[in-house]
């Protein structure tokens, strides 16, 4: 399943956000892939897609970043993905 997680900074926690990130990269379990983000112009938020088979996955890395960031995740589908599973309904 893929999921787009929409990471919000905490005020103030940028360049801690910053340290850890090149000291430990994403420190993502086994078994959750990165596909690509993206920082607004502000650096106040990132925008990632994510996929796993296993959506504990998500909260064990949450687990790892919920000092320095707020998380939303929201389970999305490629659009091909989507509009073929709507016709075959």
């Amino acid at each position: 399943m893929l999921y787009m997680v929409i990471e919000r900074f905490r005020p103030g926690q940028l360049e801690r956000i910053a340290e850890r990130f090149a000291l430990r990269g994403r420190m993502l379990p086994e078994g959750l892939v990165y596909h690509s983000s993206w920082v607004d112009s502000k650096g106040t938020h990132c925008f990632q897609v994510m996929e796993t088979a296993h959506e504990e996955l998500l909260k064990t890395w949450i687990s790892r970043w919920s000092d320095l960031v707020d998380f939303e995740i929201i389970p999305v589908f490629n659009s091909a993905d989507f509009w073929a599973k709507r016709q075959s309904k």
